[in-house]
Parts: C-alpha cells; sequence; structure tokens
C-alpha cells in the first residue's frame, strides 16, 4: 500500500486526502510513512532515470523527499515542483545549502502548468502522482515541453488492477492502466516508450520514455 508504515489510527480518506496534498502534521506523517513504504519503488525509478554528472532533474510531487538526495548526488542540478506549500518549504529548508549553491530549487506548483521554461530538463521523474493528474495528457504534455529533446520521463505507479482492490476515494484518486499511460507519453512527443518492473510479483511499475 502507498500508506505503509502510517498506524490504523489514521482514517483511510484522511490519508489519501494527505497522499494527495500534504499538510499540516498529518501531512508529514504521510511523507514519513511514504518515505518508508515506498522506498523500493523510489530506488527502481531513480535507477530507470540512468543518471550522468551533467543532468539538469526536475522531480514532480517530491513528496517526502526521498530521492532527492539521490538526484541531487548524481546530477548537477534539481529542481523540485509539488503543490503543497509545506513540501515545498521543508525541502527548501532540509536542503538549504544545496539551494544557496544554485544546485537546487523548489517550487510551488502543479504538472498541468510548471513553472519552468521549455527544454530545461535532461531527465524528469515522478513517483505515485500520476493518479492526481488532471489528464494523462495534459501531463505528458507539460513533461514534454520541459524536457530537451532526448531527455527521459520516468513515471512510478501503483497499476489501476491494484489500485482498485485498495478502494481509493474515486474523487481523490484516479486509477490509471499502464497502456493509458504509455499511450499518453506516446500521444505528447515521447518514444522507446516502454512498462516495466522488478519482477512478475511487484505490485508497482515504472513507464520510461524519451522525448522526440
Amino acid at each position: 500500500m502507498i500508506w505503509i508504515g502510517l498506524g490504523s489510527a489514521m482514517a483511510p480518506r484522511f490519508i489519501a486526502k494527505q497522499l494527495a496534498w500534504p499538510a499540516g502534521i498529518g501531512g508529514w506523517l504521510v511523507r514519513a510513512g511514504m518515505n518508508r513504504g515506498n522506498a523500493r519503488l523510489n530506488s527502481y525509478a531513480v535507477d530507470q532515470l540512468q543518471l550522468v554528472p551533467e543532468d539538469q532533474v526536475l522531480e514532480i510531487g517530491f513528496g517526502g523527499g526521498a530521492a532527492l538526495p539521490r538526484l541531487i548526488g548524481g546530477a548537477s542540478f534539481v529542481c523540485g515542483v509539488d503543490r503543497s506549500d509545506d513540501v515545498v518549504s521543508a525541502a527548501t529548508r532540509k536542503f538549504a545549502d544545496v539551494v544557496r549553491a544554485g544546485r537546487a530549487e523548489f517550487h510551488l506548483g502543479a504538472v498541468e502548468k510548471l513553472p519552468l521554461r521549455d527544454g530545461t530538463f535532461t531527465k524528469v521523474l515522478s513517483v505515485h502522482t500520476v493518479y492526481f493528474w488532471q489528464s494523462l495528457e495534459a501531463g505528458s504534455a507539460e513533461l514534454a515541453r520541459v524536457l530537451a529533446p532526448g531527455g527521459r520521463v520516468v513515471l512510478g505507479f501503483l497499476p489501476k488492477g491494484r489500485m482498485d482492490r485498495m478502494n481509493m476515494p474515486a474523487d481523490i484518486f484516479t486509477p490509471r492502466e499502464p497502456d493509458d499511460i504509455a499511450a499518453a507519453l506516446k500521444a505528447t512527443g515521447f518514444s522507446e516508450i516502454e512498462v516495466r518492473r522488478p519482477n512478475s510479483e511487484t505490485a508497482w511499475a515504472v513507464a520510461t520514455g524519451v522525448r522526440n
């Protein structure tokens, strides 16, 4: 489950809201739980980025920031965009030295309208966010806009079949079929699209693609 480690005292709907938009003490607890529960997916997704030291990396919906240390350590510049003020403020404080050095910055924003220039990044990562996108094509089009030609995208997610068994509130989560994610990437200028997982027993998957 996405909320592994959060404890039984938190109602599922409250957890769902905090997963979508972390805020306050509940958001802090959810972010900590996400970091624990998503450790393997985050690690695998970062591996699929195929980082090189020259990379300019964007992470969308970075939440608890579990992937940020590896991104910062493996790339020349990292930008994080999240729609939660609390998340952006926490990352800015935690990585203050890197921000002051000009190697990282964090912005409030949503995938449908990223506050970033065209063709800025070589890699884009987003884990467990596609359920909250207004549309897969709108989000994918923005990823294509901010990526330079040849740039790589990695999206980590739980496929719809798994999400449906979790009974997440339909007004907060929109479960996504892997084929629909791949189709949205293809329709918005990506090629070499793959949906993969470490093995057939793994619940989650990642979709990867290269900007044309």
